[in-house]
């Protein structure tokens, strides 16, 4: 009799089977890299959010466009809007948690700003209604969902869906995918000049820069 798997042998046979079809998306990424740029460059912003696990990798990607992924570049608006806790805890008290990001897309969202939605399931009703706010508000809805169809992948422009019915794994390809859709995004950004010293303020105002 053949000994179970392991969880470790068992996990890693469910993200290999997960990461042939992934390669796939590559185009996808490509696009949305490309079209995330020209939008922040020309002072659009990025709207994420999600639930528990798929809520820190929304933060994950927003802290990479705002520092950085590999080189010194311009900062990018990225807002993870579950991170905003005090209007969070304040929309779900008074208008249910089903409207704490939809009211927060209403309040930052601009007409041509991206909306990136993450959910393992598809299904979160707090994603949903986020959704058809963007969509009301002109944003470009976007959708990292495991395996499609499902509602959020339905209401969304673009959808990225791990074809896993682990949801683990989904999450996993998920910060896979927050890591390429940056790397696009500063693939797709004109070279941003790299400041080789640092300026001292002498007395009367003067500034010197002096070589690092």
């Amino acid at each position: 009799m053949m000994a179970a798997p392991t969880p470790l042998d068992a996990h890693l046979t469910n993200l290999a089977a997960a990461l042939v079809p992934f390669r796939t998306h590559e185009t996808l990424l490509a696009r949305w890299g490309e079209a995330l740029a020209r939008r922040l460059v020309d002072g659009g912003r990025l709207l994420v959010a999600g639930n528990g696990g798929s809520a820190a990798e929304a933060q994950h990607l927003t802290a990479e466009l705002v520092g950085k992924l590999r080189d010194d570049r311009q900062p990018l608006s990225a807002i993870a809007l579950h991170a905003e806790t005090s209007a969070l805890t304040a929309i779900g008290n008074d208008y249910g948690y089903d409207e704490v990001f939809a009211r927060q897309v209403r309040a930052h969202g601009r007409h041509g700003d991206v909306l990136l939605l993450l959910s393992t399931s598809g299904t979160s009703a707090n994603l949903l209604a986020a959704a058809r706010a963007g969509r009301d508000g002109g944003l470009t809805c976007w959708a990292l969902t495991g395996p499609a169809p499902n509602p959020l992948a339905e209401l969304c422009h673009d959808v990225l869906a791990v074809g896993s019915p682990d949801s683990q794994v989904v999450q996993e390809l998920h910060l896979v995918t927050s890591h390429l859709l940056c790397e696009y995004v500063e693939r797709a950004l004109p070279a941003a000049p790299v400041r080789t010293g640092v300026e001292v303020v002498l007395d009367g105002g003067a500034g010197q820069q002096v070589q690092a």
